[in-house]
């Protein structure tokens, strides 16, 4: 039974993700883990309920429960990669799903996600059960303070605290009431940044706005910037392992934009190495990190994928076109309060970041998706392949096909029954163009495909 998507095993509180499964799913990743496990949660109405239910499951089958109360992600994480004697952790959180969901991300004895060989353990020992320990051998729970604390200590201690205090800097930051209300303030605090607040309470139900960091769920965001003078806006999701930014005059950055900045700065910093980002991201990273020095490795779309390629590669930096950035120096996750102090270090030295935002190359990236039923993205992968045989195509993740003035890529949606859909070029009309062409191919395709599945099938009559 395949539970565990991309970041974790999600689904609506009291509905799919219920207290029994987050109890079986306790004694599972006790079983598999082992010993001493951190629990922390973001600020979800449903959090302390489902936190509490996979404790019990924990403890039933021998583990200790080490309680680190609401933090981000990579607060978790940095508290198991750092203590030797914690052998795993679990995160609370839906990330930047709607309120009524929730999910359980389970994190290695290194402070990384599992494995997928580890959630496949998990998934199969859900399935079979897990056998309770004796009553004299059941596990404990402790509260653990200052895990956010220590978080934010790792982070001044990994830029250039006095670069950037010297700067007088003042900065807007969108908590979206999530699990970075403590953290990021305080880090803006020891920074020596002005920090002005918005959505700064943990109130689980999202009330300033949806907890995902588009452009359209920033407006107020983007208002209050220019309305304070700010220097710089910065926005996190849910659980705050992703960061995304809003220039002193406005503007949204796109997370393939933040991504070739900080390309550029970190590689000019180590003088060179290895940026690792996924096939969904933009050519804008590859051409400014060469121009860098550097080099850049594509993987499938996954923050613990491209996690697990730089480490094994060496890669300096990494992330997603989402603002999630992985910063090889702190620790291999996702991490939306690092990205900010870098973003931070960064303008610091170099000026401002509309500045940095225009002068870069411009591309345009056309993003949709069709509908498409699960048992038929296979089909339609192998039917555009085909098609296209001649061409650039890369299959690691979908099908991407690179063209000498921009690339296509197609891969199906782990989570709905879409295909995704993206064209991009620096020609605003090529991409458009490309993206029509491969919807009605796509969609032409799924026709044929859903008329031949039906003459197969018996007749109902």
């Amino acid at each position: 039974m395949k539970m565990f998507g991309t970041n974790g095993i999600r689904g609506i509180a009291n509905e799919y993700l219920s207290c029994e499964l987050a109890l079986r799913i306790g004694r599972s990743v006790g079983a598999v883990l082992g010993g001493r496990i951190a629990v922390a949660t973001d600020t979800r109405v449903s959090s302390e309920m489902i936190k509490s239910a996979l404790a019990s499951g924990l403890m039933s089958v021998g583990s200790d429960v080490l309680d680190l109360g609401m933090v981000p992600t990579p607060a978790l994480q940095h508290f198991v990669k750092n203590r030797p004697e914690v052998t795993g952790g679990v995160m609370i959180t839906a990330s930047h799903n709607p309120p009524e969901f929730n999910g359980i991300k389970c994190i290695s004895g290194d402070g990384t996600e599992c494995t997928p060989e580890e959630e496949a353990r998990i998934e199969d020992l859900y399935e079979t059960g897990v056998g309770c320990v004796g009553w004299r051998e059941v596990g404990s729970v402790t509260r653990v303070e200052g895990a956010g604390d220590e978080y934010v200590e790792s982070i001044v201690s990994a830029v250039d605290a006095g670069l950037i205090g010297h700067a007088g800097l003042t900065v807007c930051v969108d908590c979206a009431n999530g699990a970075s209300v403590n953290t990021t303030p305080e880090l803006m605090r020891r920074l020596g940044v002005r920090a002005i607040t918005l959505n700064g309470n943990p109130q689980g139900e999202f009330p300033g706005h949806p907890s995902e960091p588009t452009e359209d769920n920033l407006s107020a965001l983007k208002r209050m910037v220019v309305d304070t003078g700010a220097d710089l806006g910065i926005a996190h999701d849910g659980d705050a392992d992703r960061c995304v930014f809003v220039t002193g005059d406005g503007r949204y950055v796109s997370g393939d934009v933040s991504l070739a900045l900080l390309s550029r700065y970190i590689l000019g910093r180590n003088g060179g190495g290895k940026v690792v980002v996924t096939v969904a991201t933009s050519s804008l990273v590859e051409e400014v990190s060469e121009a860098a020095g550097g080099e850049v490795q594509y993987t499938a779309v996954g923050s613990p994928i491209v996690a697990r390629a730089m480490r094994a590669d060496r890669g300096v930096f990494g992330g997603e076109e989402n603002g999630g950035l992985i910063f090889a120096d702190h620790q291999y996750c996702r991490d939306g309060a690092m990205g900010a102090a870098m973003m931070l270090e960064c303008i610091a030295r170099n000026g401002a970041l509309s500045e940095q935002v225009d002068s870069l190359p411009r591309y345009r990236t056309v993003k949709t998706a069709i509908a498409c039923p699960d048992d038929l993205k296979r089909k339609l992968i192998e039917s555009v392949s085909e098609a296209h045989s001649g061409e650039r195509c890369n299959l690691t993740d979908g099908l991407r096909i690179d063209y000498d003035d921009g690339w296509v890529l197609m891969r199906p949606s782990g989570t709905e029954p879409k295909f995704r859909i993206y064209s991009e070029s620096k020609d605003p009309e090529t991409a458009e163009r490309r993206s029509k062409e491969f919807v009605s191919e796509a969609e032409g395709i799924l026709r044929n495909l859903s008329r031949a599945s039906r003459t197969a099938s018996p007749s109902s009559a």
